[in-house]
């Protein structure tokens, strides 16, 4: 099942990627030159949703949350989005916008190091 935007989702996915954060910019610079031959995306249509960064072979999402993300109605959007992804076989990981600042090397190794495993062991019938 291929993971795609609505009209709105790609043209609001379009609008973000030239205008990414500092956080996102030092993640997609090290995630698309990777040593293990995976492919990720940057601002990926989802439905009417847009992921930060999406690796379709292993169906994994990736958010860099800054602190917009604990306001407000934020956490209750964030969960819907995050249950509508996992029904369609989507596993999504979250990190503090500090955390990918402070640790960039840490965080890569485990995104990495999940879409690995999850590529190895996708389902067959998705």
């Amino acid at each position: 099942m291929r993971l795609e935007g609505s009209e709105d989702g790609r043209r609001n996915a379009k609008r973000l990627r030239r205008e990414m954060t500092p956080p996102e910019i030092g993640l997609w610079l090290a995630l698309r030159s990777n040593d293990q031959g995976l492919r990720f995306r940057k601002q990926h249509g989802a439905g009417n949703y847009v992921l930060d960064f999406y690796c379709a072979p292993a169906r994994l999402a990736i958010e860099v949350d800054g602190e917009a993300h604990e306001r407000g109605d934020r956490p209750a959007r964030d969960s819907a989005r995050d249950a509508w992804l996992n029904s369609r076989g989507v596993h999504v990981l979250r990190y503090p916008a500090q955390e990918v600042l402070a640790n960039l090397e840490g965080v890569v190794r485990q995104i990495l190091a999940i879409a690995i495993k999850r590529r190895e062991h996708k389902r067959p019938d998705r």
